[in-house]
């Protein structure tokens, strides 16, 4: 059964004098853990990132486990606190609840069993301390893979000993490619959705990413160098040969584009840059969109024009005079790695905005500015890559020295070095990266937020006084489930475009403002509509915020009093009518989880069964008079009775099952006979379910089913066949999987038992909108077209 809040419990007398022994255990345990918090029994703070939380626990792990305490009769509960701990704020769900509510708002399970030690000293993260391989997770993964760059990506079980014994090969081979293509991994153990949305079904799998590409899957042996050769032929490198006919319309020709020139010139010694390290550099400096930025020259009769004789590498940087000394960057090294660095610190540094031109260049174009504080951080150099990335999305990139231009960064409430896009609305129009800084994810940042519509707010410009709903995210920029909160409320943004405006507002700098609305956890999202005010409960996703605001401009769960509930689902207004009620709290997390779910469920249940909810922390005497005990307590009144929900599944489909077997049946059970008399003879158009009792897919769809017949009701007869029992009628019908849906209308003549029409789809809209399309297509046909009979 899914796990409830007891509001008490009672215990008899005797079975207090068994557990007495385990109970005084238990309490050396809770004087142990009184007063610390979870943040504090981790020893990190509240602002602390996941993976701070995850090494923290990690560590205690190693020293804090009854493996290796074997003498201490308190360490099992000792250290389940702490288990506990880690499991409630690595989830960002979870650490939301906890920072509102405290444990109470908590499923009391969580935490409940841990690993052996030799699980969190071996198999905890392979990858996460290693600097050259970089651990993707859910929030990240979709800005990594589409931000332009090559990534190839290790999806590992850290239980799987085959992924183990590739951990050196992989390191080995991300030191080899560091900063020629991504490396990346993915903890499946800790990510099993994401892997299976990827399709990942066995360990280690590795693919190459590119962004609006097919991923590409290795099948070699896994060893370095067919993982470096594998990698490297995504690598697309287009050499361009100069000679004396061609050498000045080449480079002026990519200058005209503003691109530079790498040229290395080869001597008849062949003193030049290698193939594969010529590759590695074009994966280091390859410009998107396949431009290459290298050139070869033989070294023949030049002498003159670029005064070499033997073999070298130079840049040429965009608008660089050929012949103009000083102009011309020679490099003296053969290393991949040296002349990249070299080539990066060369390079002009992103355009300089000041306060007198900041207003006029924003206003009419998209920029992506870097916001810096006197000295350079180690990304500022990786920053010059940005404006060719972001070329083709015709967003431009520039700078802003916060030391230099006080005025104008305290005006925008920036107080540290930070990236933010603007839209070209004006310099209040804008959105600041609150992701990792690094190239790719600001990449996919700055594409996101010019296509959205989210709105960095400040005192300025915040709706306390709009008459447009606004949805308004609190956050801090610390927090885990905040920063992937982000992208999904741009998707949200671009669905509600002209419908609902969206901000967001740091309350590490706005506490004022924060505090005005009482926001205790983060991300705390809020919908302001004229002067109703509606907190969000629910998935952070795109997907629930629209549901959410989808209910609340057509309300799916009424919202019940004591009034109201006597009124409506004590004294129904007719015959039939069933009501599905939800007693819960607000602080109650397992009550929090069910939300998204009920709301989904009574959307499903439309115009079959009434949904509602009471407030038993508003309504306290009410609900005890109803003898509530636990939250969330579900139940359906159908007629004059009362049924409880006790079922494990607290998801939308179980509830809806659960709720519409109380239901009259729609549909008929079919015989062999009946099949033959009332379907093939018959003068009624039908729709039939052939299925077997067995099979998991048709009891999913019974409960479709039934509502499919209903919608159809005295259009089209509903029936059901059961393959099982009537396996001759199945195979005559030509049934080869289950369950098959069949559409026989009636054209004024006996039917065949192959007759039927095969719908492919388990959606009763679908398939009623399909029904429905066919009938009037065959309206030419139907002479004398058959009232359908009841039942």
């Amino acid at each position: 059964m899914a796990h409830r809040v007891a509001l008490r419990a009672q215990r008899p007398r005797s079975v207090w004098l068994t557990v007495l022994p385990m109970l005084l255990t238990v309490l050396l345990v809770a004087v142990w853990a009184e007063g610390q918090d979870y943040y504090e029994l981790l020893g990190v703070s509240r602002e602390a990132t996941t993976k701070e939380i995850r090494r923290a626990f990690k560590q205690l792990a190693l020293t804090m486990h009854p493996d290796k305490n074997p003498g201490d009769a308190s360490a099992h509960e000792k250290f389940l606190q702490v288990n506990r701990a880690y499991e409630v704020l690595k989830d960002e769900d979870l650490r939301k609840k906890y920072d509102k509510y405290g444990e109470k708002g908590l499923d009391e399970q969580q935490g409940g069993r841990y690993e052996s030690w030799n699980y969190y000293r071996y198999d905890f993260g392979i990858y996460d301390d290693d600097l050259e391989i970089i651990t993707l997770d859910s929030g990240d993964f979709e800005a990594a893979v589409n931000s332009g760059e090559i990534w190839f990506i290790n999806f590992y079980f850290p239980r799987c000993s085959h992924c183990h014994q590739l951990a050196p090969t992989w390191r080995e081979f991300a030191k080899e490619m560091d900063g020629v293509i991504r490396i990346g991994a993915v903890n499946c153990g800790d990510n099993n959705h994401l892997c299976r949305r990827k399709g990942i079904n066995s360990y280690p799998s590795l693919y190459i990413y590119r962004s609006g590409q097919r991923p590409e899957k290795f099948n070699g042996e896994r060893n370095r160098d067919n993982l470096v050769r594998f990698s490297m032929q995504f690598i697309t490198t287009t050499i361009t040969q100069l000679w004396q006919g061609n050498v000045f319309s080449e480079i002026e020709s990519a200058f005209s584009s503003g691109l530079g020139w790498l040229i290395t010139f080869c001597s008849d010694s062949g003193d030049c840059l290698e193939p594969r390290t010529r590759q590695k550099l074009a994966g280091m400096l390859l410009q998107p969109g396949g431009r290459t930025i290298f050139g070869q020259h033989i070294v023949l009769c030049f002498e003159l024009v670029f005064q070499v004789t033997s073999g070298a590498t130079a840049l040429f940087p965009p608008g660089s005079a050929l012949n103009k000394p000083g102009s011309v960057l020679w490099l003296n090294t053969l290393d991949s790695k040296e002349i990249y660095n070299q080539v990066i610190n060369h390079l002009p540094d992103l355009e300089l905005l000041t306060s007198d031109s900041f207003q006029s260049k924003l206003a009419h174009h998209r920029w992506l500015i870097s916001f810096t504080f006197g000295n350079k951080n180690s990304a500022s150099n990786e920053y010059k890559k940005l404006q060719a990335f972001l070329r083709n999305d015709h967003i431009q990139v520039g700078r802003v020295d916060c030391i230099a231009d006080s005025e104008l960064c305290q005006s925008l409430y920036i107080h540290k070095p930070c990236m933010a896009v603007f839209k070209g609305l004006g310099i209040h129009d804008f959105e600041i990266h609150h992701g990792k800084d690094v190239l790719y994810n600001i990449v996919g940042f700055a594409r996101d937020s010019v296509r959205a519509f989210v709105t960095t707010l400040g005192p300025d410009n915040f709706p306390s006084d709009k008459k447009e709903p606004w949805l308004v995210d609190f956050f801090a920029p610390w927090c885990p489930p905040c920063r992937a909160l982000l992208p999904e409320l741009r998707k949200a943004s671009i669905q509600l475009a002209g419908q609902m405006k969206f901000g967001t507002l740091d309350c590490t700098i706005h506490h004022n403002l924060c505090s005005r609305y009482n926001i205790q956890a983060y991300p705390t999202t809020v919908i302001f509509n004229g002067s109703s005010v509606h907190e969000y409960e629910g998935h952070h996703s795109a997907d629930g915020i629209l549901e959410f605001i989808q209910d609340l401009v057509n309300p799916s769960v009424l919202t019940l009093d004591p009034s109201s509930f006597t009124e409506k689902v004590k004294g129904k207004t007719y015959e039939g009518q069933i009501w599905a009620v939800d007693f819960y709290a607000p602080w109650c997390g397992p009550c929090q989880a069910l939300m998204p779910e009920w709301r989904r469920m009574a959307r499903l249940l439309s115009g079959q069964i009434l949904v509602g909810s009471v407030d038993c922390q508003r309504f306290q005497s009410f609900c005890q008079s109803q003898s509530v005990r636990a939250y969330p307590e579900i139940r359906l009144y159908p007629g004059n009775s009362r049924q409880s929900y006790n079922g494990w599944h607290r998801d939308a489909h179980s509830l809806r099952t659960w709720a519409l077997s109380f239901l009259p049946r729609a549909s008929v059970d079919l015989t062999p006979e009946t099949f033959r008399s009332l379907v093939l003879s018959g003068r009624d158009h039908w729709v039939l379910d052939f299925y077997a009792p067995w099979c998991g897919p048709c009891q999913h769809f019974a409960p479709e089913f039934e509502v499919l017949a209903r919608m159809l009701k005295g259009e089209v007869r509903a029936g059901k066949v059961d393959c099982q029992a009537h396996y001759q009628t199945c195979q005559s019908a030509g049934i080869t999987a289950y369950p098959t849906v069949r559409f026989y209308p009636y054209l004024g003549k006996k039917r065949h038992e192959q007759s039927g029409e095969h719908i492919n789809s388990r959606d009763a809209n679908v398939i009623a909108d399909t029904v429905r399309q066919r009938l009037q297509q065959l309206l030419p046909r139907l002479h004398n077209k058959p009232k359908v009979r009841a039942g």
